[in-house]
């Protein structure tokens, strides 16, 4: 049973996950949506208006999502949550015959995908969009980050729970996707972008998040150095990643704005000059991580005065 016709060997993925772009990946889920999205025929940088109300929350960049309410005001698509009372691959099953995709939280265990991270190595929670499955080839066909993959076998048992498990292990959390288009304008018709946007832009934060960023990091300084390439690893992807590729999906945002001849000023290149320093002082943190002397006050002055430039710009526009 498919519900779209997709073929791993021969998707190709959206342009937000491009090799040309500063950041290719973002997080899991909106990575998983930029997908979805894209093989559902919708532009996925209409609703791309979560990243304008971004914020830093103490330890960590904000780990921005599309917002399921804008998923239902841009593209027509109810999501919900299910109650996998059943089994994952019956309600899998049931669902897809209805014309719903299905998320579900997985084990990357099983994600073949995931080689050389987590698969057979580590037990992670990820998520995943199922958009195929075959029950006697034990076969499945699933979004995950930044493409479409399928798995089969042993694979196949594991993600979806079919092999013998203690009762002390959670159910999954799952939801369904429903297409309500039919009954409510959902075209991510320009006004419905810029509404959606007005709003995000209206609930920024007070200050500005990346010198909130660079405060921190000076008192982390010291256990960073003392934490080594693990500590970096997990620090960069909290931190300096999710502010770039929220940057970066920013100015993806403004571009379709642009195109549909909504003018923004220099926003764009406001944020996309956050995203390149970001992305320079990841490389210069591995240093640091490495035991060398790095200075990156310079960088997170420049990067905080170019995040305020960006909404300076989008004042007369969204304000």
């Amino acid at each position: 049973m498919q519900l779209l016709e997709l073929d791993a060997s021969t998707y190709i993925r959206s342009a937000l996950h491009g090799a040309d772009r500063v950041w290719p990946e973002t997080n899991c889920y909106v990575d998983l949506w930029i997908e979805v999205l894209h093989s559902l025929g919708h532009d996925p940088r209409a609703g791309l208006a979560f990243t304008l109300s971004a914020d830093f929350e103490g330890e960590q960049w904000q780990f921005v999502k599309y917002p399921l309410e804008d998923l239902r005001e841009l593209y027509g698509l109810d999501v919900a949550e299910l109650n996998p009372w059943q089994g994952l691959e019956h309600h899998i099953i049931e669902q897809l015959a209805q014309g719903r995709l299905m998320t579900a939280e997985v084990d990357s265990w099983f994600l073949p995908d995931t080689a050389g991270v987590s698969y057979r190595t580590e037990h992670v929670k990820s998520s995943i969009v199922v958009n195929k499955i075959d029950r006697d080839a034990r076969e499945l066909g699933y979004f995950h980050g930044a493409s479409y993959y399928e798995l089969g076998g042993e694979d196949y048992d594991g993600v979806l729970r079919r092999t013998e498990m203690s009762g002390d292990v959670l159910p999954p959390y799952t939801e369904r996707i429903r297409d309500v288009s039919s009954r409510e304008r959902s075209s991510a018709a320009i006004d419905h972008v810029m509404l959606v946007s007005a709003k995000h832009f209206a609930r920024r934060p007070d200050g500005n998040p990346v010198e909130k960023l660079a405060a921190r990091f000076r008192n982390d300084l010291e256990w960073l150095r003392a934490g080594g390439v693990e500590a970096f690893h997990q620090y960069a992807f909290a931190t300096l990643r999710q502010c770039g590729a929220t940057a970066e999906l920013a100015v993806s945002l403004l571009e379709f704005c642009n195109e549909h001849s909504v003018e923004t000023g220099g926003a764009s290149k406001e944020f996309s000059r956050v995203a390149e320093l970001a992305k320079t002082m990841q490389f210069k943190l591995a240093r640091l991580a490495a035991g060398r002397a790095v200075d990156l006050d310079p960088l997170f002055e420049e990067m905080a005065q170019r995040w305020s430039m960006a909404f300076d710009e989008l004042l007369p526009v969204l304000g």
